[in-house]
């Protein structure tokens, strides 16, 4: 009997509105997740207590722990902490409420426990607040985690649109970088044979087109709903891919080269896959696409020189020849073109050339 359909791993719910966090719990007891409001819930040292105070009045079953940074031991601490709480682990979920440090070490955390997750950013700088990956920093710089991704998702838009504008306009870098990671996945299908997920593909990469084309700014609500609502769908493609090849490519490769290199100077996320995703477009020659990109990333102030966020071409030049080591097995346009390091010096002065022409 031919498959005629298949289950699609999703979030069971997603709020994305003006409000939602002064709603959070009557959300997870509409949905179900924790009638009783005994949830643990997630926040940083410093910008969460705010929120704390705001919403602790309103969850009165909570208990509260603080996550020191996005590191791997502060992800087992604290799920070490939850377990060991007031209610010995015996939680309906916990909630990851702050940045993508705290959402990350809360996913990791809760896969430890065996609990749900819902995921309440306050900015929207990458697509972690719904992705199956726990990105974390470690003892050999930072690794990748596979973890189950979040059972819901709570995007209150008046906090997202008073965070820091840079780690909301990183976010933007994240989703159009989508668009480069696709073409690499395809270059790969056609070069060595790697299977390509159709379904993850349009729903990564209608999520980039969306955030490339759309006239908005960051004080847009429909824009921020769109960015809000395409960190969600880039997610759930991963979740449908089984890894983050729709929305991984030389982009993220490169970022993470520069990570591992110059991990005390290394910028957003989203910024540095922004930058990737338009120089790794100019290496397979779609100079169109590299334009759009380019004039969409300057548009919201983001990066689009390796200058502009702090590093020489000869230090860009390193990263992008080092970049294929950081996933080994992954083939994208840097595996194809094996470039070398005077090749990718001189690759790069022609894009440089291209974008301040």
């Amino acid at each position: 009997m031919p498959v005629l359909t298949r289950l699609v791993p999703s979030p069971v719910f997603v709020e994305i509105r003006p409000g939602a966090l002064d709603a959070l719990g009557g959300i997870l007891a509409d949905q179900r997740l924790s009638a009783s409001g005994r949830i643990a819930v997630a926040i940083s040292n410093g910008s969460g207590s705010v929120l704390r105070a705001r919403l602790e009045p309103a969850l009165p079953g909570a208990d509260w722990y603080s996550v020191a940074d996005g590191s791997l031991d502060s992800a087992v601490q604290l799920a070490d902490d939850i377990r060991s709480g007031v209610h010995g682990g015996l939680y309906d979920t916990i909630v990851a409420l702050g940045g993508g440090k705290i959402i990350d070490a809360a996913k990791y955390a809760a896969a430890r426990l065996g609990l749900p997750l819902v995921s309440v950013p306050t900015n929207l700088a990458h697509d972690g607040i719904c992705s199956p990956v726990s990105t974390l920093d470690n003892d050999a710089g930072r690794g990748s985690y596979g973890v189950p991704g979040p059972i819901g998702i709570v995007i209150d838009l008046d906090v997202v649109r008073a965070a820091p504008p840079r780690f909301v306009a990183a976010g933007i870098g994240d989703i159009v970088s989508n668009i480069s990671a696709c073409a690499d996945w395809e270059l790969s299908h056609a070069e060595t044979g790697e299977p390509v997920d159709g379904l993850a593909v349009a729903m990564a990469r209608s999520a980039g087109e969306n955030l490339l084309r759309h006239p908005g700014n960051l004080q847009d609500r429909g824009f921020l709903t769109a960015l809000a609502e395409a960190l969600v769908l880039s997610g759930i493609a991963m979740n449908i891919a089984g890894s983050t090849r729709p929305s991984s490519g030389a982009c993220h490769e490169i970022s993470h080269a520069l990570d591992v290199l110059y991990p005390k100077r290394s910028a957003q996320h989203g910024e540095q896959v922004g930058l990737g995703a338009a120089f790794a477009s100019f290496l397979r020659g779609e100079h169109e696409l590299t334009g759009l990109i380019v004039e969409r990333l300057a548009y919201h102030g983001l990066p689009v020189t390796a200058a502009q966020i702090g590093f020489t071409e000869a230090e860009f030049t390193e990263a992008v020849h080092y970049a294929p080591n950081t996933r080994p097995g992954r083939f994208t346009i840097l595996e194809h073109l094996d470039l070398s390091p005077s090749a990718i010096r001189d690759a790069y002065a022609d894009y440089v050339q291209a974008v301040n022409s």
